[in-house]
């Protein structure tokens, strides 16, 4: 595994754990370039139904690793490749089909924000901060993680965020947007994990095809289509649906199948 990431699975919970306390989990060109691989891991196992990301320590991530910019990004080919890692792992969270869990204490910000916003929660402990700081580098921001952004949070915050580098508390976070879900620091693994095994009870077929479809809407899709039919027709012909009716009428908890 890339030095600054522990990945390991616990029955259905898949958990990548950014592990550089010591540097506040500073996300490093590898650990980068190592978040794409273990997503398509995620996604092929099907004994896993979530992922949760978090970090070492007390907190979730400072951001990049801004030591490495000098060299890795100091000419406009190395700055290519470096963007292309950042995208590539971003990308890969946003488009999972396995839902994903951001849980956040301490420090969220910068390219750890990035990582958060990528996913399809955000769990976060009283005291959290969360912040996105290209305007103090002088760097512009990703396209894809701009629309994210917007789509989860507004044009007026997402300006906020970006054109500020100010940061703002886990309460606030929510109050914008940003945040599903604020719990006392003490309760965090505890309230992250419940909602986890909710999401594990429900039908995966539906999850994921209601991902994909939400995926398709954040991109900018603005009417349905064929692929959309398709996701919609293979969950209706599906075991699970058979299955959710059935525990309905029967008034029983459904025993999904698909994995």
């Amino acid at each position: 595994m890339t030095d600054g990431i522990e990945f390991a699975r616990d029955g259905e919970i898949a958990r990548l754990t950014l592990n550089r306390p010591e540097k506040l989990n500073a996300v490093s060109f590898d650990m980068w370039s190592a978040i794409p691989g273990i997503v398509a891991e995620v996604e092929r196992d099907p004994s896993v139904t979530v992922l949760v990301l978090t970090g070492a320590g007390e907190n979730f991530s400072a951001g990049a690793d801004i030591g490495e910019f000098r060299e890795l990004r100091s000419s406009a080919e190395g700055t290519a490749t470096y963007d292309k890692a950042v995208e590539a792992a971003v990308n890969a969270l946003a488009s999972m089909r396995k839902p994903s869990v951001a849980m956040v204490r301490g420090h969220c910000i910068g390219g750890g924000c990035q990582l958060a916003v990528a996913s399809d929660f955000r769990f976060a402990a009283e005291g959290a901060r969360f912040g996105i700081t290209p305007a103090k580098l002088g760097i512009v921001y990703h396209f894809d993680s701009t629309r994210q952004l917007v789509s989860l949070v507004g044009p007026a915050n997402a300006r906020y965020f970006l054109l500020s580098g100010l940061l703002v508390d886990a309460v606030r976070a929510r109050e914008m947007g940003l945040v599903n879900e604020v719990v006392a620091a003490d309760s965090l693994e505890e309230s992250t994990l419940d909602f986890v095994r909710t999401l594990g009870s429900r039908s995966q077929a539906s999850i994921r095809g209601m991902n994909r479809i939400i995926a398709k809407i954040v991109a900018g899709q603005a009417e349905s289509d064929a692929k959309v039919a398709e996701i919609r027709a293979a969950a209706v012909h599906g075991e699970d649906y058979a299955e959710g009716v059935a525990a309905f009428l029967d008034r029983r908890p459904p025993r999904f199948t698909y994995r």
